[in-house]
């Protein structure tokens, strides 16, 4: 499958020193979407932390 482009430019998140690639797999037409929103309360404020800092790290690729 390499033979034929399959993964070309695909980054593994491991490899970064975030652990995070920000890559996105999806064609350029389609807009990035929100499915999950996390309310201020038990764990999910820990969840809307790290949301927001993947968010910034994926901002500061652009």
């Amino acid at each position: 499958m390499k033979q034929w482009g399959y993964g070309k430019g695909y980054i593994y998140d491991h490899d970064t020193n975030e652990g995070f690639s920000g890559q996105n797999y999806f064609p350029e037409e389609v807009k990035q979407s929100t499915f999950y929103k996390p309310v201020r309360k038990g764990f999910e404020r820990d969840m809307q932390k790290r949301i927001a800092y993947f968010n910034s790290l994926r901002n500061n690729l652009k």
